[in-house]
């Protein structure tokens, strides 16, 4: 871990612990700067509360006093979940004092490089899958950020040989300064989050902080399918490489229906990747295009990328069974990214969807519904999503009560050569406690079903 002297003895306010405070609070105070940490859950509910006391951390809990920024902080560490709306960070600005989150100081210390991965959708699939070819290829590199490890924590670890493969939401960029990347990563941008960033300006704008510091030593990895990330890149000062699914191109990374293309040469056929789908190709060409950036082998990325099933609960290829192949994206919460699941699939799909009521639009989904031979639906939307299958002209409506009820309805309405696809399109909240667990309950049903079958 690298020091960081202009930090030493200065006064930080830490808000919010979780993962992510608690990590920066201990790092902090490691570096010699006097830390409180201000957490809202009871100092006697708060292990990491009373943890970074025995360490000597002033700690305040149970409530955010309004004038705790006139105790003189020089700078404030936020959990990115908090909003910039909330009183004591608006005060903070009004002061002055500058507001991060823990990702800035994951730069500062780090002995590593960093790659940094952000988009409206894909950033877990393409980090996980840049790990892979990276790690297969023995570049050493550290996954971080906002797939569930503390980027600061790893940081701290990190030696001068690896790179930190790093997924950064928008929350996480607002509150960066100097952070800069070696390579950045923008898979795609759509409105996402206005509720936190207030508008879509303020979103985009937090998504491009990913590039404000690189030079013309870096690379800024793109989506030359969206004009505005094509408009964003004429100001970038990093080298550019753009990856585009509409046709090879000569000078970067591209796809057409057929191939992969490196700089024009032919890198792999599209039919021998086992990751599905046009959202999952856009992933494939950044991981890919980073990947030989960062010295990695062809030959690594092929074997890859003819291996890799996926992010769990993301499109993730569950098991192959009597000619059925079953496909896990219970992390599809809402009609947009089922729409993106159902464009993978040309045909003969046994959708399993359903779940939370919040009066979202399905229309998202319907150009794709006649790619649907049976619907089996479940929980709160279940009669909505029967209308609306009805009125798309699906053949097969079937309502379930929960997840085993359902994959044991979908596996009965399928035949050899069908794609039964759990891709709910609703949070899971009537049912189950998150998508995770939901996705997980379709696993072990699967499992449990075509064992019983066999």
């Amino acid at each position: 871990m690298k020091e960081a002297p202009q930090l030493y003895q200065k006064k930080i306010l830490v808000l919010g612990l979780a993962k992510s405070g608690f990590t920066a609070a201990r790092i902090l105070h490691k570096l010699g700067a006097f830390v409180t940490v201000n957490d809202s859950k009871p100092f006697e509910e708060n292990p990491e509360a009373q943890e970074l006391l025995n360490m000597g951390v002033t700690v305040i809990c149970g409530r955010h006093p309004e004038d705790l920024l006139e105790e003189g902080f020089e700078l404030v560490v936020k959990n990115p979940g908090i909003p910039y709306t909330n009183v004591l960070i608006e005060s903070a600005f009004e002061k002055n004092i500058p507001v991060w989150t823990e990702i800035e100081l994951a730069y500062l210390i780090s002995e590593a490089p960093f790659i940094g991965i952000t988009g409206s959708n894909g950033k877990t699939t393409t980090t996980t899958l840049l790990f892979h070819m990276l790690n297969q290829d023995n570049k050493h590199p550290l996954i971080a950020g906002n797939i569930g490890t503390v980027a600061s924590g790893v940081a701290e670890k990190a030696k001068a040989k690896n790179v930190i493969v790093t997924e950064l939401s928008s929350f996480q960029l607002k509150g960066t300064a100097a952070f800069r990347p070696e390579i950045a990563i923008i898979t795609n941008l759509y409105e996402a989050h206005l509720d936190y960033h207030g508008s879509i300006e303020d979103y985009r704008a937090s998504k491009m902080k990913l590039t404000e510091n690189q030079t013309t030593e870096d690379y800024f990895i793109y989506n030359a399918d969206q004009p505005l990330l094509v408009e964003h890149a004429k100001d970038c000062k990093a080298q550019l490489v753009p990856f585009t699914l509409k046709g090879r191109t000569t000078t970067s990374i591209s796809a057409d229906n057929e191939f992969v293309y490196w700089q024009g040469e032919k890198l792999i056929e599209r039919s021998k990747i086992i990751l599905a789908g046009q959202h999952n190709l856009e992933n494939i060409l950044a991981a890919t295009a980073a990947t030989l950036l960062s010295g990695g082998t062809k030959e690594t990325i092929i074997r890859v990328l003819t291996s890799f099933t996926g992010v769990k609960h993301r499109s993730q290829f569950i098991v192959e069974w009597e000619g059925r192949k079953f496909y896990n994206d219970s992390k599809a919460t809402n009609a947009l990214a089922t729409k993106s699941a159902l464009e993978a699939f040309p045909e003969n799909i046994i959708l399993l969807a359903g779940g939370l009521e919040r009066n979202h639009s399905l229309e998202e989904i319907r150009p794709y519904m006649d790619r649907v031979k049976a619907l089996i639906t479940f929980g709160e939307t279940a009669q909505r999503f029967t209308a609306f299958a009805e009125d798309c002209g699906v053949p097969i409506i079937v309502q379930a009560r929960k997840m085993d009820d359902a994959v044991e309805k979908a596996i009965k309405q399928s035949d050899s050569g069908d794609t039964i696809l759990l891709s709910p399109a609703c949070a899971s909240w009537d049912q189950y406690d998150s998508f995770e667990i939901r996705g997980d309950a379709f696993i072990t049903a699967v499992q449990h079903m075509t064992e019983a079958n066999e």
